[in-house]
């Protein structure tokens, strides 16, 4: 039986740092003036924009593949399923280490995340409505050819992104509190892991989506709650089924929880290109918005930021600085020119695109009902 929550020793979590400093250098954590004077307080943001796959996901790949590949030096190639940093990061370290990687991807998944993890040169499989579909058919291929199933939550993976913790609570002085985004759970335990081994008393804060409520109900209730919708354009923040360990693990050692809507984490996106010039793609926003959200509570306090990722889309991106929220309709996603839809009916959607703007809501309306039938 698992162990309720994740535990290591400090040694454990150096030899993986040095593991990962193999392939890339630490990431930069930077005091941003200009959001200093919009927070009210003293704000450094832990830069994971600047790995080898544009996240911090890729730390734990690193870790993942290396120790697998010491306890299974035969084993015949890896799986997994994803909506792209996941993915890329077991891509990245599986060509690194000369095993085969098959990347599972949702129907409509991110057109530059898949390309991406194509690039590293992993098979791309597109299958399902969301991850979570995605992630059980990923499985149940593992066992049909004899493939190791990557899981998007794993001790190995904690291990290996852990490191930016290390970087941070060495690197940022004294914290009263770090704010940080989770998705399904590996950077969160990473901060936790970190922060106790270190004897801090930093508080570390929660973040999701209102449109994805799951680990909010879960932190709120003390277990795994399932919530039947992840309808959020942060896609690194978008799975249904919670982890136990995960929700045991964050459930000791988060302080608290902010929920944030699409339009706080469009705003805290932009406010990141005026504010520094960084990219940060919706995961990575949405502490950001959560601090501003907070206002008055951390004034004069000194924070941390994890912006955990830069990979968005051109045409997304492009929307969020014209000043709207890119929009999640069910299993489809609205973006500036083109509609996706889910399955076989996004082959349908781009083709019948009018060109006429009169006439797109009744594409849309047409694309509900397909997303929900």
């Amino acid at each position: 039986m698992l162990d309720p929550t994740i535990t290591f020793e400090l040694q454990e979590l150096e030899s993986a740092a040095e593991l990962v400093y193999r392939v890339m250098p630490p990431t930069p954590l930077y005091a941003w003036p200009k959001l200093k004077r919009r927070t009210g307080c003293s704000v450094r943001v832990k830069h994971e924009n600047h790995t080898p796959t544009g996240a911090f996901k890729v730390r734990g790949g690193i870790v993942y593949l290396d120790r697998l590949c010491r306890s299974l030096p035969n084993v015949a190639g890896v799986i997994t399923a994803t909506r792209g940093n996941h993915g890329q990061s077991i891509a990245f370290a599986a060509a690194r280490a000369g095993i085969p990687a098959t990347i599972y991807v949702p129907a409509g998944n991110s057109p530059d995340q898949n390309s991406a993890i194509a690039g590293f040169g992993a098979k791309l499989v597109e299958f399902g409505r969301d991850f979570d579909e995605a992630r059980h058919e990923a499985f149940r291929v593992s066992g049909a050819e004899d493939l190791h199933f990557v899981p998007s939550f794993h001790r190995d993976l904690i291990a290996g992104v852990a490191s930016y913790a290390l970087e941070l609570f060495r690197g940022g002085g004294e914290l009263d509190a770090v704010y940080v985004g989770v998705g399904m759970g590996s950077g969160v335990c990473g901060l936790i892991a970190v922060r106790d081994l270190l004897g801090l008393k930093t508080e570390i804060i929660g973040v999701g989506p209102v449109k994805r409520r799951r680990y909010a109900l879960s932190f709120a209730a003390g277990r795994p709650v399932m919530f039947p919708s992840a309808h959020t354009f942060a896609d690194g923040l978008a799975t249904r089924e919670p982890n136990a360990q995960a929700i045991a693990t964050i459930c000791r050692g988060v302080a608290r929880w902010v929920q944030v809507s699409e339009d706080e984490i469009a705003e805290a996106m932009r406010i990141y290109f005026d504010d520094t010039h960084q990219i940060a793609e919706g995961a990575a926003g949405a502490p950001l918005a959560a601090l501003l959200q907070d206002g008055q509570r951390m004034k004069n306090k000194n924070v941390a930021l994890v912006l955990s990722g830069g990979n968005i889309e051109r045409a997304r991106y492009l929307q969020v600085l014209k000043g709207e929220t890119p929009a999640y309709f069910g299993d489809a996603v609205l973006t500036s020119g083109s509609y996706q839809a889910a399955g076989s009916d996004r082959q349908w959607a781009w083709h019948h695109w009018p060109s006429v703007p009169h006439q797109r809501p009744r594409l849309i309306l047409r694309c509900h009902r397909l997303a929900a039938r």
